[in-house]
This record gives C-alpha cells, structure tokens and sequence, in this order.
C-alpha cells in the first residue's frame, strides 16, 4: 500500500524550494553524464507524484528496470543533498566551519601543514566568536597531530598552550552536555506526561532535578551553559504548575539573547522556543498587555528573512505564533473570531504535514476543538476530538483526558443524556488508568453522576454547589491543571449565571484590565 511520506527521496524532493530544485537542476548539468540525466528525469517523476507509488514511478520511467531503481535513488539522494550543502553553506555557520575544516584536512593530507594550520586558526577564531566549542575539539584534535607527527612553523611553548586549549573546551563542552541532557529530559518527561499530576510526580520531578544539576551550574557564564539552565529551569517550572517561576526562567532566556545578539542568528530556532516559552508564561498568569507585546515581537521576527527563508524557523514560528493568536482568543473570550484562524492553520499543517510531529497536531487538534466549544459548536467540537480519541498515541496522557473529558462536555451541551451515563463511566475509568485526577476532576465527575438522577429542572442548585466546591481550588496548583486546559470554573459560572461562556471570560479580561491599569498607574505615581 502506498504511503505518501514512506520514501525517503521522495519526501526530500518535495521538501525542496522552488530556488532549491532549481538549483539542483543547474548543479546537476555541470557533469551531463548518462547516469546523471537519468536522475534528472528520476527527480522530475518523483517531483510530479502527489504520493510515493513505486509502481506508478517506474511507468513514467520507460528505460529504467526495477532493479536499477535502488541504485538511482541513492545516487540522486547524495546529489541532492550535495547541492543543498552547496547552496546553504552562505547561510549556515556550522556548514562553513565544516568546510573550512575539510579544506584544512585535505591540505593536510597533501603535506601542506603550514597552509592547514592557517585555515584551522581562522576557523577556530569564527568558532570561539559563535561558540561552537564542539567544533574546536576537532580543530584542535588535528592541530595536535600535525604538531606531533610534523616539523611546522611551532613555538616552544604551542603544545601547553594546545594541552590547555583542550583541556577548557572539554569541560566547557561536558558542562554543556550535561546541562542540555537535563533540559532534554526534562521536556521528554512533559512531553510524554503533562504537568505533575500529583506530590508524587513533583518529588519526583524535583529528586531529577537535584540528581541532574552539576554542583558548580549556576557558577556558569557561557552562553550555551546558560542557555541550557535557564531551559531547564523553565521547564521544570512548567511540569510543576509554577508560572511565575517558569515567566521568570522564560525571560531570562530572551534576557540572554538580549545580551548577546549575535547568537539570535547562530541559536533561531532557540530564540523562537523562547519567545514561544514567554508567550506561554503571559498566557498562564494572564499577563495581557506582555503577552501581546511578545506576541508582536514574535510576529515580526517571523517576517524577517532569517526565518522566511529556513524551512525549519518558517515552520517553527508558525506553530508558535498561530498558537499565541489561538490562545489570545481563549483569553478576550472572543471564540467566534477565533475560528478566523482555522482555516489558515489547517492549511498550512497540511501544507506542511512533512515536517510536523503528532504532538504538535495534537496540540492544534485540542485548541480548535476549544474554539469550537467556545463558539457554541459543540457537534464540531466532538468531530475534533474524536480525532484525539481514537489516534492512540502514546503521549501527553493528559492532553488525551482532557479531550475525553471536554468531549463529554460538548454531549452535555448537546443535551444528549442518553449517552452521558455511559460515556462518564468511559471517561472516568480511562482518567483513572492514567492516573490523571484532580480534585476540581473528581468533583466534576460526582456532579455528572448526581445529576444523572435528578430531574433537569433540579440541576441548577447542583451547579450552584459544584461551582462553590470548585472556586476554592482555583489557586491550587495542583489543581490549575483543570482550570487551564478546560477552564471548568468559566463554564460552570456560564451555566449558573445563564450567560455564554465567551461572555463570561469577555467580563473577567475587562475586569482585570480595569485593575492591572490602576496598578499601573498607581506604580507611576
């Protein structure tokens, strides 16, 4: 059966720019071989099929036998790729360190050692100015074997001051390692499990944390050593629920850029997730007049020519500023607005489904399926959340239970209380599997049952008191898990109060306007 993104070459050629094929066309005439014409027409065909269809491929191929296929593909993979390198190599400072250092290598092995050794010092300084330390260790690995095995131009003293060269950039680059280790962890366990979900989780988020931090971490001043802690840090706040924390670690991550704006062009895609990570903190602690200030700074970076003309920061500022204007619209409770957005975004997750991870549709998955519960379009709603439901993938079990939780929401809403009983019984027990409740959850689920056996003109004094139960775990933070995926509070209040849930969360925004700008201006007097 055909897969449309199960061969390798073929998601590659359909990856490609229109600049970039064209390119590849030109570097590819330069030779003209029998063989290098072959893949020429071996790239147009696979260029035209909308999905990858060996057979359907060979038929456009007359002259080309099935056996001789593997062979043409491989070799118009390594062509491809070499035009890429050639292409790119202006953009990227990691692809001009490697090919000065090729240069050196091969001058090297020609015997021309004081000519290596000079492009290995111009190299090495362009690293140490970008702080690609793991590069040195390979520059300096070679300096040290042409001064051992070779008579050159060397000082009396240049192999201490090579001994010691190495010996500052490996425990520069294993402090680096095992900060960015941590980090990495860190949001592996976030991105399979949520937020802590109970005490246990957080002892054992913090136990990581304090077997993972080198001793001696915060006495760090390098740039990447940096970089990695305030990562950490912000994570792990984020896994605990402690936004004020994670806004802090957030914005001394863009602080950092700040400070050294030459990396905002060597680490984009880590300036992105940062500004991405600030824009999160905003939303959680309702930080409405930051969040669109970053949200503008956002949107202008993603227009500069840095990020239009790389695949992966295109990509990766459109996740994060299309997320930041859903989540904007969760804030004003401007649902209907928001439902602007979806048919752009759907657009270009399609358009760029090559590239994105499930978790990432996931999460887009759930936020339109909010807009649409928002909205009052709860039929929709369902038809989104059913797409979570039944993908069975094995990560963010919370996400999962919330989209089963905000499922049984939308059928409530619906009026269809056949088919609550049983669906509250199939929610409950897979939230119980994933050991994922909450005690606003857990009222939820006694309300649902309770009312169940009421007669519908009754359910209102059980909102009345649900409402109570819950407004009290609002700064819980173990319980601001609840409040931030379904906001439950916002809902329940629309029922009681017999208002939309959009007008609900329009008077809390105008409300805590009103009192953020008589803060502000009592702090200027």
């Amino acid at each position: 059966m055909s897969n449309r993104f199960s061969d390798i070459l073929f998601q590659l050629i359909h990856s490609l720019e229109k600049s970039e094929k064209r390119h590849f066309k030109l570097y590819i005439k330069r030779s003209s071989t029998k063989e290098d014409l072959k893949i020429v027409q071996l790239f147009d065909a696979l260029g035209k099929l909308d999905e990858y269809d060996e057979k359907l491929l060979l038929k456009k191929l007359p002259g080309i036998e099935k056996r001789q296929l593997y062979n043409l593909k491989t070799h118009l993979y390594k062509q491809i790729l070499a035009s890429l390198r050639l292409l790119k190599s202006a953009d990227s400072i990691d692809l001009q360190l490697n090919e000065q250092f090729d240069y050196a290598h091969i001058l090297y092995k020609k015997g021309l050692f004081l000519q290596s050794l000079k492009i290995l010092d111009r190299a090495k300084e362009t690293a140490k100015n970008n702080q690609k330390f793991n590069f040195l260790v390979q520059v300096i690995a070679l300096e040290k074997r042409i001064e051992t095995l070779h008579i050159t131009r060397s000082m009396q003293d240049r192999a201490e001051k090579l001994s010691a060269e190495a010996n500052e950039v490996n425990t520069h680059i294993d402090m680096v390692v095992r900060l960015s280790n941590l980090a990495l962890q860190l949001y592996s366990w976030y991105i399979k499990n949520g937020h802590a979900r109970n005490e246990r989780d957080e002892l054992g988020v913090k136990q990581f944390l304090k077997d993972n931090l080198p001793a001696d971490a915060w006495e760090q001043t390098g740039f990447y050593e940096r970089l990695y802690l305030y990562q950490s840090y912000s994570m792990y706040a984020f896994i605990r629920q402690d936004f004020l924390m994670y806004y802090r670690y957030s914005q001394k991550w863009i602080d950092l850029f700040a400070e050294q704006p030459l990396m905002i062009r060597v680490e984009t895609g880590h300036y992105i997730k940062g500004l991405h990570n600030l824009l999160n903190a905003h939303f959680d602690l309702r930080n409405y007049r930051k969040f669109e200030s970053t949200l503008k700074q956002l949107e202008l970076f993603s227009q500069t020519q840095r990020v239009i003309q790389h695949d992966n920061f295109r990509i990766q500022a459109f996740i994060y500023v299309s997320s930041a204007k859903i989540n904007r619209h969760f804030m004003l409770g401007t649902f209907k607005e928001g439902l602007r957005l979806v048919k752009d975004i759907e657009n270009k997750l399609a358009e760029n489904a090559l590239f994105l991870d499930s978790h990432r549709v996931m999460v887009f998955t759930y936020k339109i399926a909010n807009l649409y519960f928002g909205s009052g379009d709860y039929a929709t709603c369902i038809d989104y959340l059913q797409r979570i439901i039944n993908d069975h993938i094995d990560l963010r079990y919370d996400l999962q239970c919330y989209a089963r939780l905000l499922h049984l929401m939308a059928h409530y809403e619906l009026g269809n209380y056949e088919l609550m009983e049983s669906l509250t019984r199939s929610v409950y027990r897979f939230m119980a599997k994933m050991e994922n409740f909450t005690i606003v959850e857990e009222e939820m689920f006694k309300f649902l049952r309770n009312s169940f056996r009421l007669p519908r003109h009754q359910w209102k004094p059980e909102l009345e008191r649900f409402l109570q139960k819950i407004k009290k775990f609002e700064t819980s933070r173990f319980e601001t898990r609840a409040f931030a995926y379904l906001d439950i509070i916002s809902w329940v209040e629309s029922k009681v109060y017999g208002k939309s849930l959009s007008e609900i969360i329009r008077e809390k925004y105008v409300i805590h306007s009103k009192r953020m700008l008589k803060q502000h201006l009592e702090n200027k007097l």
